[in-house]
């Protein structure tokens, strides 16, 4: 299952998360939501390969630890997003397609 491409349509947002929104719903340890919005990581699906994290030009993304999440016990978070510069290597090189990038989205 990919991230949903509607989720500010389709979510609310429950938080915030180091400068960052965090859409729910949000049940820890388990559910953690989406974190970001014009670059958005779907929490609960990010398996921590870290392929964005290491493909990422301007580092938009760093570890965050979510111990005792089902998927993996780290993420990567679009802690930076306002850096991005929408080049969408992230979307490409994700495997469970974890990340939505959208430059209609702020």
């Amino acid at each position: 299952m990919a991230i949903d491409p509607s989720f500010d349509e389709n979510r609310e947002v429950v938080g915030d998360h180091e400068g960052h929104d965090v859409w729910g719903p949000v049940d820890e340890p388990e559910t953690l939501g989406i974190h970001g919005t014009h670059v958005a990581v779907d929490f609960d699906i990010c398996d921590a390969d870290g392929a964005c994290i290491e493909d990422c030009p301007v580092d938009v993304f760093e570890w965050v630890e979510t111990p005792d999440h089902p998927t993996s016990e780290r993420k990567a978070d679009p802690a930076n997003e306002t850096q991005c510069i929408d080049c969408m290597l992230c979307v490409d090189v994700c495997p469970v397609d974890a990340i939505d990038v959208d430059s209609t989205r702020a």
